[in-house]
């Protein structure tokens, strides 16, 4: 190879990410600033042992990030690593502000989610105000509704509940209209919109603002880690500092997957890289979307177990299997 093609090499853009191992953090411990991962109240804490880590992957690449020829290549020698083009991972013409700034709402809505999921685990009344949060360009729901107005009932029926709201929408036929009644400025007043399919989901042109009312104030602080993905081991973090005793019997647990208000457990990318990662850092046993488990097929560390989930429920229910050593029936991926 001539000097002048090794440069051209070293210094020409390649559109492509990398995905490594990530850390482990311990939901249970502190952040990698050595903050408090999860706070509540002195009064309802009870501090756990064991940990019930996220995960995460590193990135390398993306928007106003070189990579080169021989980045990949050490890349793919490597074996633990992916590489993916970065329209897969980042939205095309998105810079790394954006980027960043998409990251941390994520995340913000993430740990929302999570404390919502957990303290509805734990019977608490979880209060929540449904509005309309955004009216895309072009909607039908466009001079109809306005950002602000809160939702009262869908076709009738009462809605308390985001989840709620989206159930029933599903029930209406693509192409039907549905009577939707809101309060604005003090005044109630009902209006008819078009139901239409996107991405396989009945929706009638708006976005949502959700606001909730938590009976247990609770604090999370990732440190620099960004993304939705934390959601479901924030949710069995936060559950088991305002219980009594070890959730985890003392385990090592990791995971991963994004978490709903209603304690759905969905998929995320890097699936195989947080095991790695995990496994890295000592967990034993990790927490995987069920819509993950397919790609859990190759190199998983000796001494890690990947079990599947979908759900919040079925996902304390597994951590409690492993602290009680009943593990042997959970169901597992690969």
């Amino acid at each position: 190879m001539t000097t002048l093609a090794a440069v051209a090499l070293a210094f020409v853009r390649l559109p492509y990410v990398i995905l490594s191992p990530g850390p482990a953090i311990n939901t249970l411990g502190t952040n990698e600033e050595g903050h408090p991962l999860i706070t509540v109240p002195k009064d309802k804490d009870h501090p756990a042992g064991g940990a019930l880590s996220l995960t995460a992957v590193s990135v390398r690449g993306g928007p106003g990030r070189l990579l080169n020829a021989y980045d990949l290549v050490a890349a793919w020698v490597a074996g633990d690593r992916e590489i993916l083009p970065e329209e897969v991972v980042y939205p095309k013409g998105s810079t790394g502000e954006q980027v960043k700034k998409a990251g941390q709402a994520e995340m913000s809505h993430s740990q929302e989610d999570a404390v919502v999921v957990a303290e509805r685990a734990l019977g608490l009344q979880v209060g929540e105000t449904v509005a309309v949060g955004q009216i895309p360009e072009g909607s039908s729901a466009a001079g109809r509704l306005q950002v602000g107005d809160r939702i009262l009932a869908v076709g009738g029926r009462p809605v308390t509940t985001s989840e709620q709201l989206r159930q029933q929408i599903q029930g209406y036929a693509d192409g039907s209209a549905v009577a939707v009644r809101v309060l604005r400025k003090g005044a109630q007043r009902t209006v008819t919109l078009p139901v239409h399919l996107k991405d396989g989901r009945k929706v009638v042109g708006i976005g949502l603002s959700v606001d909730y009312t938590l009976p247990v104030p609770v604090t999370i602080d990732p440190g620099q880690v960004g993304g939705p993905s934390g959601g479901l081991m924030f949710s069995l973090g936060v559950y088991d500092r305002l219980t009594p005793g070890d959730l985890t019997g003392g385990r090592r647990i990791a995971g991963t997957g994004t978490i709903s208000p209603g304690g759905q457990v969905g998929p995320i990318g890097g699936i195989h890289q947080k095991v790695v990662g995990a496994r890295g850092a000592g967990a034993e046993w990790f927490l995987a979307p069920a819509a993950n488990c397919p790609e859990v097929t190759r190199d998983v560390p000796d001494g890690i177990r990947v079990v599947k989930v979908e759900t919040f429920a079925q996902a304390l229910a597994g951590v409690q299997a492993i602290a009680a050593g009943r593990a042997d029936g959970l169901p597992r991926c690969g």
